[in-house]
């Protein structure tokens, strides 16, 4: 990333709170420092990495699918995803950034999975020292819980940091999406309902955006664009594997830079 953390003003690093909110690759930089650093990518890369992981699967992100990318598959020995929408022009059936996809699959243990935002945001926290967790709709039960054992077990306090990656605009600009707004906002949800209630307000709205549109979470779902623009290409079923709220036990944590299961 080009810009530097300290280039930020306090206000917007929200460091008079524990539990702190933002978007994308620069939001996440703006609350660098934080102990833990859960990413939510709804349709896209953390739904597919919680499905991975829940199944066994250890998952290397990759920011592109380019050289390097296939060197490190060959390098652990893992298959190497290919793109959701490059995926249907291709015969039988192919592994790629779809969760119902990863649920097809089988004889798969490693996995490198590109994807040019969350794999993105995910690198960049990971090399401020924080733990990196991958939460979805799917497994947001578990990371709070996770995190409610590990950053305010023993008479501990720790920060977290709760980043919606979005998605992007032609011309490559961030474009703030719901479903990860409500992903996110699940989450937080979450460690409140454990006791926790030290958020900022950018948190704290998130949180009650996903308690406006919980009880008719799946529907929502796949009315926002988002889910439109899925249904509408052929992937309503990753729309439906996302939408599974607490469907899962799984914690996907990056350390030595793969996911695997910490719960």
């Amino acid at each position: 990333m080009n810009t530097h953390s300290d280039a930020f003003d306090q206000a917007h690093r929200q460091t008079t709170y524990d539990v702190r909110f933002e978007w994308g690759p620069v939001g996440a930089e703006a609350l660098g420092g934080c102990d833990h650093a859960v990413v939510v990518d709804v349709l896209s890369f953390t739904t597919s990495v919680t499905v991975a992981v829940e199944r066994g699967i250890e998952v290397f992100p990759f920011r592109w699918r380019d050289a390097r990318a296939k060197e490190l598959a060959m390098r652990e020995g893992a298959t190497l995803a290919v793109g959701r929408f490059e995926a249907l022009g291709l015969e039988g059936r192919h592994v790629s950034l779809s969760p119902s996809s990863l649920q097809r699959a089988t004889d798969l243990t490693k996995l490198v999975l590109p994807s040019p935002n969350g794999s993105t945001i995910c690198d960049a926290i990971a090399e401020s020292g924080a733990e990196v967790i991958a939460a979805s709709l799917r497994n947001r039960r578990a990371v709070a819980a996770h995190l409610a054992r590990e950053a305010w077990s023993r008479g501990r306090t720790s920060t977290v940091a709760v980043v919606a990656a979005g998605e992007r605009w032609p011309g490559d600009t961030l474009r703030p999406c719901v479903e990860d707004l409500w992903g996110a906002g699940a989450v937080l949800a979450a460690l409140v309902d454990l006791g926790l209630s030290t958020l900022s307000p950018e948190a704290r709205v998130a949180e009650q955006a996903f308690r406006a549109v919980e009880a008719d979470l799946r529907e929502a779902l796949h009315a926002c664009a988002s889910g439109r623009e899925l249904v509408d290409k052929g992937f309503e079923d990753d729309v439906a594997v996302a939408a599974e709220i607490d469907a899962s036990t799984t914690v996907p944590v990056l350390a030595g830079g793969s996911f695997t299961d910490h719960a």
